[in-house]
């Protein structure tokens, strides 16, 4: 994966990297990354794919549901080995080598996750639209990753 730069993502960044809401204080970044595998996040990446299938094929059909069961499907697993990739380029002074797959899990619903989203986003906001002159921060958000995924696929494109 390599880090890609992009002026408008690092703007809003920037903004939610210290945001304080009053009662709630949002802690967040935004990066762009490309998805094509440098020769350690190769290895690590089928690592992870072997752990998980391993997991996957020791617990019994007996086991109670496990916040694992999503990791049968292979696009489940290439988001969560997308995702630990990600944490090693986001914090390189962590070490994630003892990362187990299966310990992951999905903590709300999506309905609950996008009601608390869009609670914060909306008290988020009101502050950008004071900072950047009326704006929207969502609008603004959803074009900054759309131009960044198109930035991606021609940069890619380019050197394919």
């Amino acid at each position: 994966m390599k880090f890609l730069e992009y002026t408008q993502l690092n703007r809003i960044s920037d903004f939610l990297s210290h945001l304080n809401l009053g009662e709630r204080t949002i802690k967040g970044s935004l990066e762009a990354y490309s998805c094509k595998h440098t020769g350690t996040d190769k290895r690590l990446s089928l690592s992870l794919e072997h752990e998980i299938l391993d997991y996957l094929g020791r617990s019994s059909d007996t086991d109670s549901p496990s916040p694992a069961d999503y990791l049968i499907s292979r696009s489940s697993r290439k988001t969560l080995i997308y995702l630990i990739l990600t944490l090693y380029h986001m914090y390189p002074d962590y070490d994630f080598s003892a990362v187990k797959a299966h310990r992951f899990f999905t903590d709300e619903s999506w309905d609950s996750f996008e009601q608390i989203f869009d609670a914060y986003m909306r008290e988020a906001s009101k502050e950008w639209i004071e900072t950047n002159g009326g704006s929207s921060l969502l609008e603004d958000l959803y074009k900054a990753l759309d131009e960044a995924s198109v930035q991606y696929l021609m940069t890619n494109l380019l050197y394919a």
